[in-house]
């Protein structure tokens, strides 16, 4: 899916939230509402400095507690007004979220293998990535199009989001969007313009290399 279009020379920034204490724990979050822990907030102030110096144009969030309280740490640099919309929450996964890693696998082994495997599955019996692919990206298109030229867009969402709104933009497959990996906490991913549609330029760039913790590993 490209910007469409002559190339306007756009950007949207794909910022994951901060730290919360399921991350820590490893512990599949996905729509259940986890506040940031105060590593957290110190994670997303230090991020928000560095973002500030790319001159966003607007800001747009998940409305989950984690992604609205990093969103703040920008918004009170840059003195921009952030919109939230619940089309940018993480993956739901119905009977997953709450349970480790490891306890995933245990008693939903075939099921995370097949994933894995690029297969469509519902994790927990939640959503597939393709159907929150066709709610979050249109959300995030649709911003970037009031872009003016040039123009930055940061997107303040969650790590199976933000890989699978990226998978979409960048017309890959779905079942080759695990090849992108995760991002860290308060890590980010940039999307150029190109004249073909969107470019991924960087991905989970932000810090020196740090294990990703989370729903998207």
């Amino acid at each position: 899916m490209s910007g469409g279009g002559a190339a306007r020379g756009r950007r949207i920034v794909l910022w994951r939230h901060g730290q919360t204490a399921w991350n820590v724990e490893r512990r599949f979050q996905g729509s259940t509402d986890i506040e940031l822990t105060g590593t957290g907030v110190a994670q997303a102030r230090r991020a928000a400095r560095l973002l500030a110096s790319m001159r966003p144009d607007a800001i747009v969030a998940s409305d989950l507690s984690r992604a609205r309280a990093t969103a703040a740490e920008l918004t009170a640099v840059t003195g921009l007004a952030a919109s939230h919309h619940a089309e940018l929450r993480e993956t739901y996964a119905g009977v997953w979220q709450g349970l480790t890693h490891d306890e995933i696998i245990e008693r939903f082994g075939e099921q995370y293998a097949a994933w894995k495997r690029g297969e469509a599955v519902r994790r927990g019996g939640g959503e597939l990535e393709t159907e929150v692919a066709d709610r979050a990206a249109p959300v995030v298109l649709s911003h970037a199009e009031k872009l003016p030229d040039g123009g930055t867009l940061v997107v303040v969402s969650h790590g199976g989001t933000i890989r699978t709104t990226i998978g979409r933009l960048l017309g890959l497959e779905s079942s080759s969007w695990e090849s992108l990996g995760g991002l860290s906490n308060c890590c980010w991913s940039v999307l150029g313009e190109g004249a073909r549609g969107w470019r991924l330029m960087e991905h989970n760039a932000g810090t020196l290399p740090e294990p990703v913790l989370g729903d998207d590993d």
